[in-house]
């Protein structure tokens, strides 16, 4: 099976700017579509995401990124065998030319990538997270199981995902008491709605962010996991035997003038920072912080593993970027102890194999992520399932961009009735 032809289109993503599918066709007339995300808040090593300037949609049109691509991209990949998603992606690469993807733009690159691992796995016949899992087990970890993965369900939101004074970026809980992800999720979607009746009971507005959680008008993470924690007790269920919480701080985003400031003037120094978190953790069953600090503050970052990393998973997103160099540096330096896997950081499925399987080797966990601009594929839901990454981080319970991604999932678990462990994801 060869390819035949190559289009891509410009579409929109979940906040209505453009972003770019491709659509793959064989010599056997099998067709396949992969769509890209794109992120709000964004690490600085992140794969270029390039767009056209100009007015055009604000600038961020990719109608010329689409006719570089076809002009000068597209001609070298026809005819190109279908099946080896490590040479396919070597391509890419290899005809992009730089480290970052900066050429072509990696969301064109990922959109091909995408529709090339849809291509093998319908080539093969098989469910796309069976695809995902055979050949991630025969060329990079042959130690993976296919499981459900446990949620992590954005319900609050506040930094750059909403329009408040709360400082941190997500506040999320994990259905960590269950037998099953049905159970799960049933009960994540119940404490989203109970939410929803305690917020409009106090007179907050129950508008939702970019990744369907709440966006209420409150002003400090303390109110926050206050009013999250009735909700999990008016649905029903126990605080830390049921649910646990999650945090984004997106710190990045607070750094100032080396000291992380707040909407309240406060401003607070590593060690500061680190503390509160660290207050935050005893009073609250927080078992996961993503980007506790800043992406470059890695002696900080240091010093936070310390402190928290043996209770407490420690997720590094703007840290790691999705990039096994990166992540290499962290593990050498003891950083963190899990990492957030985003695809369009790093431009191509071969290469989040690559950071999934380094991770998986040093005994880091990883959690499969969406970005805050999102599109209807579900891709992800197949790539946790295939990778056995344990979670899924894919926003609350709201928004078609969102659902989609745990309706896939529900099918999944419907089909094949694998492992769901919960709580046991969060331990080492």
């Amino acid at each position: 099976m060869k390819i035949k032809a190559i289009k891509a289109f410009e579409i929109l993503d979940s906040r209505g700017t453009p972003t770019i599918a491709a659509l793959i066709e064989t010599d056997d007339d099998f067709k396949e579509i992969g769509f890209v995300p794109s992120g709000a808040s964004t690490g600085s090593r992140e794969a270029i995401e390039k767009r056209d300037g100009g007015n055009n949609f604000n600038g961020k049109g990719v109608a010329q990124v689409i006719k570089n691509a076809e002009e000068n991209l597209f001609p070298e990949l026809i005819g190109m065998k279908i099946g080896s998603q490590v040479e396919f992606d070597s391509k890419l690469i290899e005809l992009d030319g730089t480290k970052n993807k900066k050429n072509f733009g990696a969301n064109i690159i990922l959109s091909l990538s995408l529709a090339h691992c849809k291509l093998s796995a319908s080539a093969e016949k098989k469910p796309l997270y069976e695809y995902i899992h055979d050949y991630f087990r025969e060329n990079f970890f042959s130690e993976v199981k296919m499981k459900m993965p446990l949620p992590m369900m954005n319900i609050l939101n506040g930094g750059a995902h909403a329009n408040n004074q709360l400082d941190f970026q997500e506040f999320m809980i994990q259905p960590v008491g269950f037998s099953s992800f049905k159970e799960g999720l049933i009960c994540g979607v119940e404490v989203f709605n109970f939410l929803k009746k305690t917020l409009n009971k106090k007179g907050f507005s129950t508008a939702v962010g970019d990744e369907g959680g709440f966006a209420p008008g409150i002003d400090s993470a303390e109110e926050a996991l206050d009013l999250i924690s009735s909700s999990i007790q008016e649905a029903g269920y126990e605080v830390d035997k049921d649910v646990t919480f999650a945090l984004d701080c997106a710190a990045t985003e607070l750094l100032k003038n080396k000291k992380y400031v707040f909407s309240n003037k406060e401003k607070l120094s590593s060690d500061e920072l680190i503390e509160y978190l660290s207050n935050l953790a005893d009073k609250y069953p927080i078992t996961s912080v993503e980007d506790g600090l800043d992406e470059n503050d890695w002696v900080g970052w240091e010093s936070l593993t310390k402190k928290l990393g043996k209770k407490t998973q420690l997720v590094g997103d703007d840290l790691f970027v999705t990039n096994k160099d990166i992540l290499q540096e962290g593990i050498d330096r003891n950083i963190a102890n899990s990492v957030l896997v985003k695809i369009n950081q790093i431009g191509t499925i071969s290469e989040t194999f690559e950071t999934i399987c380094l991770a998986y080797q040093h005994n880091y966990k990883c959690v499969i992520s969406h970005r805050s601009g999102e599109t209807e594929d579900n891709f992800i839901a197949d790539l946790a399932v295939g990778t056995g990454a344990g979670q899924i981080k894919t926003g609350a319970p709201s928004r078609s961009d969102r659902t989609s991604k745990y309706n896939r999932l529900l099918m999944i678990d419907a089909m094949e009735g694998l492992e769901f462990l919960g709580r046991q994801e969060l331990i080492n």
